[in-house]
């Protein structure tokens, strides 16, 4: 704890904490996660490591103490971390909500009867990760794709009999790749605004980087595939006889892909495709919302309402008689994502603590000071790219803090603003859905169904597109120097 000073008594105020004082709560959560795996496995994100996170927590707000930081102080940025998630939380819920009404109206049906109609195992992961890119390009939201497209190429898989660990891979690589390359992207824009760099020459340059890693992935999906016959027409001629796979039931996912390219907020998105999953169920299927609703003697138009309410809240369960396809249509709800939301709330008040109390900025000041040449830089970058999603847990820190931090480093080797904005994409943006607790790999395990742990060896963008932009760095490529005018 900081002493008062000898001559007028006053406390100096809050001191940055020693280089093995800052080492403290991150050396805490990384044996408490450990720990949390080591004994729980892949159920560690069902609420052990939840309580691992608040144990650091502690240990975060015991060392700041010492360094003279007020306990009142420290809850608050732990708050002001926890609302800055608060948009994500309700995307969250909003997906839930997604999810529960699309199994119910049919929409994932339909999705599943075309994607066995028109893919084949012996291209289908290559194929998925061309339709997420595309789709994320358009619209720009990796959320937005792994929550509708994602759900439905899942479902694919899984009557295809592949592998729901490689084809999530499949879906989170494209996806990344669109996001990140998109105008529209809450990301690219935040990376380019951190930076200082303009966003059309930041899209031109990231392209530089993020094709190379994209074709590395395609290639790798391509040998994935694996070749034989398959015969769908025994589950497509079953789904043809019990639901409507026409084009009514694509009507929430044309509607949301819509309201994204339109802008429209991600949780308006998502929440206004939930409720028009719940009407075309009430229109196409209503025996589905009635089922739901174990109305008993209401009115049949209140019965209705409370099967849509029920799908929104806590899902729906499915009864066709296929198990698989019964696997995949029996969850969605808010309320299947509330472990999950607890992970991201505890992840965010850690981060908020560290970052408050000066952890981050400690532990950065011997990397800056050792990259001393631009391949050391760029991958100084990168790891604090990837350490930031793990401690921070949270994409936007991640982003915003490196960009922040290195911008006068980069500015004394005299490169561009663009080039310190692709190397924040190429770490921060695509490794944060590789962090089980950071909110992006909490989204996607929770959206997909896979854990962080299972689908990241196959997530080949997010795992390549940092060595390719680290590669760049020390073969001197596409380094290109500050505008003097500038």
């Amino acid at each position: 704890m900081s002493q008062p000073d000898p001559q007028t008594g006053e406390s100096p105020g809050p001191q940055p904490p020693s280089m093995p004082l800052a080492l403290l709560p991150i050396c805490a959560l990384v044996v408490l996660l450990a720990g949390a795996y080591g004994l729980y496995g892949d159920a560690a994100a069902t609420g052990p490591n939840q309580i691992a996170l608040m144990l650091a927590g502690v240990v975060a707000l015991a060392v700041g103490h010492v360094c003279g930081h007020d306990m009142e102080d420290m809850r608050e940025a732990a708050m002001a971390s926890v609302t800055t998630g608060l948009p994500a939380l309700f995307i969250l819920l909003a997906v839930g909500a997604l999810i529960g009404t699309w199994a119910m109206s049919g929409t994932l049906v339909a999705m599943v009867y075309w994607g066995l109609k028109i893919l084949s195992p012996d291209y289908f992961y290559f194929t998925v990760v061309l339709i997420c890119a595309a789709t994320a390009l358009c619209i720009g939201s990796s959320w937005t794709v792994a929550g509708t497209l994602g759900i439905g190429l899942m479902g694919v898989s899984v009557q295809m009999g592949l592998n729901p660990a490689i084809t999530a891979g499949a879906i989170i690589s494209g996806a990344y790749f669109g996001d990140k390359s998109s105008p529209l992207s809450d990301s690219t824009n935040l990376a380019t605004a951190a930076a200082g760099s303009n966003l059309y020459a930041h899209i031109v340059e990231t392209l530089w980087t993020s094709v190379p890693s994209l074709l590395i992935a395609l290639a790798l999906f391509w040998m994935l595939g694996e070749p034989g016959e398959f015969d769908a027409s025994p589950i497509t001629d079953r789904l043809a006889a019990d639901f409507n796979v026409g084009l009514v039931p694509f009507v929430p996912l044309v509607l949301v892909l819509g309201m994204a390219v339109g802008r429209v907020s991600p949780f308006l998105t998502i929440f206004i495709g939930a409720l028009a999953g719940g009407v075309v169920a009430v229109l196409i299927n209503p025996g589905n919302v009635l089922a739901v609703a174990q109305g008993g003697d209401l009115p049949q138009a209140l019965a209705l309402l409370k099967g849509v309410w029920t799908a929104l809240a806590i899902g729906y369960h499915s009864e066709t008689g296929i198990p698989a396809l019964d696997q995949l249509l029996s969850r969605g709800g808010m309320e299947s994502m509330l472990i999950t939301i607890w992970l991201i709330l505890a992840a965010l008040a850690f981060g908020g603590i560290v970052d408050h109390i000066g952890v981050l900025d400690r532990v950065l000041a011997p990397v800056l000071r050792a990259a001393r040449t631009t391949g050391r830089l760029v991958l100084a970058l990168v790891v604090t790219g990837i350490g930031t999603n793990a401690l921070a847990s949270d994409q936007y820190i991640a982003i915003v803090l490196p960009g922040k931090l290195f911008q006068r480093a980069f500015q004394r080797m005299n490169l561009a603003p663009v080039v310190l904005s692709r190397a924040v994409g190429d770490s921060s943006t695509v490794t944060s859905a590789l962090v089980p607790w950071n909110s992006c790999g909490a989204y996607m395990a929770a959206t997909l169904g896979v854990a962080t742990v299972n689908y990241l060896p196959f997530a080949f963008f997010n795992l390549f597109n940092p060595l390719v932009t680290v590669a760049f760095g020390f073969l001197g490529w596409r380094m290109i120097k500050r505008d003097p005018a500038a």
